[in-house]
């Protein structure tokens, strides 16, 4: 599209309004740049003009880049050159952001003179989670515009602000009400009337001056992003643009800025986090789907079970506004549940995450119910009780007496058949698997299962209310584990044969933190509780040799002090307990396999290989869709580093040829050949990124 019909000027008296019309965030793709250069420099060679607005239309302000653009070479005007020439303008220029002004978006507003935003507006520089920096002076006004730690917080997370902190900390010049056009046109005249100044943040020193020389500072910001994002390289090369800028000049700040975004847009961390990006987007496309109705809103929901899934879920609800009735057949587990969910608001108000009056808001939106008949109400239930076929299938039967018609139904199980539940129902059409993730009022993730009946309209629900709650979901299809639970089932299995051979716990799980994941299987199970899995192994006449052992001495993890760890009265550091070294020795022995040193390349490609396997296969039923969505479900279920973009991502990163050669290496007897898409793949010289762009 040719930059005259995405940006256009006109006249309003002495005002020029520049609009920049992009649908559907008014990304700054090259001809957009070109036009905004073309229009400011017309605007400010005009006579008759006195000063500028910059807005846009649609629903929002400049909300980023054009990601598109990354694997490509440079295109001019480059943002950077575009920006110093609206900041260098000798007419005033007033940006007029809605919506969100993101990205160069916010870099953009940042080299204008003047800032007016609605108050629903929010400002942000979300690069790091592109595994970049900004790259057109956002890491060099915002310090000047905010402060510099304050500055740094926003760069090195990409958290936004809303319109009054910016107006409070100095980001924006004023919160206009009403049409948001004339308010801008109204201030600029204002500027005009009053001698059209036009300050410059790049020529500010005062909020950086304090900074200045405080090397400290700059050490406690890469000290917190090392916590916050450990094994990324963004945020700290972000904190050294920040640092050139404010210990040498605003230019000698700005080239260092170029330098560092050049190397990290070209780089294998960015190439990750950008795949996610799109991953995550693609995945609420569901190819198939009949013609249904455009889901509306859930305006109230059920859950039954008051557990910590069940309280964790019900708080989505009311994080989102939404109400929510909590159900628990026995009145002491609802009140106990319902003083948990007041605990985990009032510690997050502690922190100061929200205020107290806001704890109270969502604790009301969340009300206990008698039975399940309380469900009657809800266009949505969801089930949270024990993981145990039977159970569920006599809640649904209960379910079905009671739910409105064309109320969503709802399983929370983890790894259980759908159809086998929604067949304790006359509507299995209205049954969806709906898999949070623990803690629920945290985890990103929602995997929506669709049974064999479940219908089209249940789905595009599922999928839309996953996002209403702030979730990014993503379809599945039933098996046992599903996507996420059958691939690190195959990862347990290879991690148990690790232990067994001649590795530790303690040695397995810092492999796997060392690689990026937050905790490996050991400390996991711990965490999660030994005696789920060791009842669903009962259940399924399975067994786990040491796993079970410990399980029958009552270790089932931090709830208990005593795992495949042990653990300090009040603690959930893991401690590598001799005991268990002493149970993994015997159980070797006792099935005649003879010990030995497993170092750490070993131990990674034993527990990864498999579960790349896994998911070829699940690629191959078609119980993913796409590789993609494979590596959202991991990167936002289970923890998996983003700047390895997911373990499709990762193994195309290695080689499919490679990782097929190192599963025929290690395969035993009664293991099965790798699965046939794999092969293909490997064999064709291709990767899964390949499908996704078939």
């Amino acid at each position: 599209m040719q930059a005259d019909t995405l940006v256009t000027s006109a006249r309003d008296g002495d005002i020029a309004v520049v609009t920049v019309a992009n649908p559907p965030v008014n990304a700054l793709s090259q001809p957009v740049r070109a036009g905004l250069q073309r229009a400011v420099a017309a605007a400010v060679a005009d006579p008759a003009v006195g000063a500028i607005v910059l807005r846009c239309d649609g629903r929002t302000f400049i909300a980023g880049a054009d990601i598109t653009e990354f694997d490509k070479p440079p295109m001019a005007p480059v943002l950077s050159d575009v920006l110093m020439e609206i900041e260098a303008a000798a007419k005033p220029v007033v940006a007029a952001i809605h919506g969100t002004a993101l990205g160069g978006g916010l870099e953009t507003a940042l080299a204008s003179h003047w800032r007016v935003a609605l108050a629903g507006a929010r400002f942000g520089l979300p690069e790091v989670k592109l595994g970049i920096i900004p790259g057109a002076g956002g890491t060099q006004r915002l310090p000047r515009a905010v402060g510099v730690e304050k500055a740094l917080q926003m760069i090195t997370t990409g958290d936004m602000i809303d319109a009054r902190e910016a107006l409070a900390l100095g980001l924006i010049d004023a919160i206009v009400e009403g049409d948001l056009a004339a308010a801008a046109v109204a201030f600029a005249r204002r500027v005009v009337a009053e001698g059209g100044k036009r300050p410059r943040l790049s020529e500010r020193d005062e909020r950086v001056a304090d900074a200045r020389g405080r090397s400290e500072l700059f050490a406690e910001a890469r000290r917190q992003a090392t916590r916050r994002a450990r094994g990324q390289d963004a945020p700290l090369r972000a904190i050294e643009a920040v640092e050139a800028g404010v210990n040498e000049s605003f230019a000698a700040g700005l080239a260092r800025e170029r330098a560092i975004s050049a190397v990290l847009k070209a780089s294998d961390q960015s190439r990750a986090q950008r795949h996610l990006f799109f991953a995550e987007r693609e995945a609420g496309k569901i190819p198939g789907l009949g013609p249904v109705a455009r889901p509306v809103d859930v305006a109230s929901a059920a859950v039954i079970g008051a557990g910590t899934m069940g309280g964790g879920i019900a708080m989505c609800f009311a994080n989102a506004g939404v109400p929510v009735t909590l159900i628990d057949a026995a009145p002491e587990s609802l009140q106990r549940g319902l003083a948990v969910v007041r605990r985990n608001y009032e510690s997050t108000a502690a922190r100061g995450g929200m205020t107290a009056a806001e704890v109270e808001r969502r604790m009301a939106l969340i009300r206990p119910g008698a039975g399940i008949a309380d469900v009657a109400g809800a266009d949505v239930v969801i089930e949270a009780v024990f993981e145990n076929t039977a159970i569920k299938r006599a809640v649904f039967a209960e379910i079905d007496r009671h739910a409105k018609a064309g109320a969503v139904l709802g399983t929370n199980t983890s790894t259980l058949d759908i159809d086998a539940i929604a067949a304790a129902t006359g509507r299995p059409d209205s049954v969806i698997g709906l898999h949070f993730f623990s803690p629920a009022n945290v985890m990103r993730l929602l995997e929506v299962v669709r049974g064999a009946k479940t219908a089209d309209a249940t789905i595009a629900r599922a999928m839309a209310l996953g996002r209403q709650i702030r979730k990014v979901p993503v379809l599945a299809g039933n098996c046992d584990g599903f996507i996420g639970n059958r691939m690190l089932r195959a990862r347990g299995r290879e991690a148990e044969r690790l232990i067994l051979e001649g590795a530790l716990p303690h040695e397995v799980d810092r492999v796997l933190y060392e690689f990026g994941l937050p905790m490996g299987p050991y400390a996991m199970g711990d965490l999660a509780g030994l005696d789920i899995g060791w009842r669903i192994r009962q259940e399924r006449g399975l067994t786990s040799p040491v796993a079970d052992r410990l399980c029958a001495l009552g270790r089932f993890g931090q709830k208990t002090g005593a795992g495949w760890y042990r653990y300090e009265a009040g603690s959930r550091t893991p401690v590598p307990d001799p005991a268990v070294e002493a149970i993994v020795v015997e159980v070797s022995r006792e099935l005649g396999i003879a010990r030995r040193s497993i170092g750490a390349e070993e131990i990674l490609r034993r527990l990864l290989y498999p579960m790349v396997d896994e998911g070829a296969r699940i690629l191959e039923e078609g119980i993913a869709i796409r590789p993609g969505d494979i590596d959202v479900v991991w990167a936002y279920g289970y923890g998996w580093p983003v700047y390895r973009g997911g373990p499709m991502h990762w193994a195309d990163s290695v080689g499919l040829a490679r990782i097929r050669d190192g599963l025929l290496a290690m395969r035993r007897e009664g293991d099965p050949a790798p699965a046939a898409l794999l092969e293909r793949l490997a064999a064709e010289g291709r990767g899964f990124r390949d499908l996704a762009a078939a």
